[in-house]
């Protein structure tokens, strides 16, 4: 065996033990939990609680395979934006892999399903009109990551959170012409971290929806953040604002008066605990 040969052997060899060490070093199973308070709830740009605080936590399991699954929850408004909802549950599951290396950095996919659900919630319907069909919304996602880098494409395998010809123009997108369907609607997510020094993180978003045959709810978002660990508690202010529509992303009282521009530009506190 020649001095190459032997070299690339042990080399195989050290690069085997690593990986064996790594994947020993990982518990076979992991619970997390996450806690938040937050001056808004901001979900793509669009303010979900009518710009007033949200409470939000959630659990997620992780196996040493790859395959997660986990639980979130919120409180949002339960004015005629979800109608009658206050609240928001979410249940999501994929599996996670590493691709290869990027500049040092492991290339991860991430392929998952997200299902939105809102307790007691129905679809926008006239008025006096009841209707048995529950607000919610499936997406398929599938996400790439290396680094401070992601991103993210999720596509929506149900009408978007129950648009369609049947429920446009009531209640929420009363001036909303029907179109047919929105299924297949697809929102992009990209984000990029930036590490200041001192534990002072920031962290830059852009995404786009697009909502299938309904143009007009279509937008793109951003958010600016700093995000800082002090007393074991993560600190964060964002700048978030949108491009959308302010009449159709806009929310007031009974008679549309006062009303709140739920996709403008503004600032968002959070205080977050991780367990």
């Amino acid at each position: 065996m020649n001095r190459t040969l032997i070299l690339m052997t042990l080399a195989l060899a050290a690069s085997s033990v690593a990986h064996a060490d790594e994947a020993a070093a990982t518990p076979e199973h992991t619970l997390t939990g996450n806690l938040s308070l937050n001056s808004d709830y901001r979900f793509r740009g669009i303010s979900q609680t009518w710009r007033l605080p949200a409470v939000q936590g959630g659990f997620d399991y992780a196996h040493r395979s790859g395959f997660y699954a986990g639980t979130w929850a919120s409180n949002v408004s339960g004015n005629s934006y979800n109608n009658g909802s206050g609240l928001e549950l979410d249940l999501y599951g994929g599996f996670k892999t590493v691709l290869s290396k990027l500049d040092g950095q492991d290339l991860t996919l991430d392929l998952g399903a997200l299902t939105y659900v809102y307790p007691g919630a129905t679809l926008n319907s006239a008025p006096g009109v009841a209707t048995s069909k529950k607000y919610t919304n499936v997406d398929l996602y599938a996400g790439l990551s290396a680094g401070a880098f992601s991103a993210k494409l999720s596509i929506a395998a149900s009408d978007y959170f129950g648009l369609n010809s049947d429920t446009a123009g009531y209640a929420y997108f009363s001036s909303l012409a029907a179109n047919g369907g929105s299924k297949g609607s697809a929102y992009l997510d990209l984000n990029y971290n930036v590490d200041l020094g001192n534990g002072l993180q920031l962290g830059t978003h852009l995404g786009h929806l697009r909502v299938q045959h309904y143009g007009e709810l279509s937008y793109t978002d951003y958010k600016l953040s700093l995000a800082k660990e002090i007393a074991g508690l993560s600190w964060t202010a964002a700048l978030v604002g949108t491009n959308a529509r302010r009449d159709y992303y806009q929310a007031g009282d009974a008679a549309g008066q006062n009303a709140k521009r739920l996709g403008g530009a503004g600032l968002v506190l959070s205080v977050a605990k991780s367990f």
